[in-house]
């Protein structure tokens, strides 16, 4: 064995661009915040150069504000539902 050899390691993942951070997400789940208070949790499969993905095993959240009528007060609601597809394509655009 060459005294060189021993030198030479794995390379460590770094981040060096913003899309380096999303590849790391590869096949780990992650959250995703969307218009219209809109919300994603699932497992991330591919993504492109415009950040449109393709999710697995997802959870979408939709949460809606309501008035109180009497006191003006904003009530808060969530609605989650698990996505019944096996992927989940998310469109950067919306």
């Amino acid at each position: 064995m060459a005294d060189g050899d021993a030198d030479q390691a794995v390379p460590a993942q770094t981040v060096e661009e913003p899309l380096d951070l999303i590849r790391l997400s590869l096949d780990e789940r992650i959250y995703v915040k969307m218009r219209n208070d809109r919300e994603l949790k699932g497992r991330l499969h591919a993504y492109d150069q415009h950040l449109n993905m393709v999710l697995g095993d997802v959870e979408e959240t939709v949460t809606t504000v309501e008035i109180d009528e009497e006191t003006y007060e904003e009530i808060y609601k969530d609605n989650s539902q698990t996505v019944q597809s096996d992927q989940y394509v998310v469109d950067a655009k919306h």
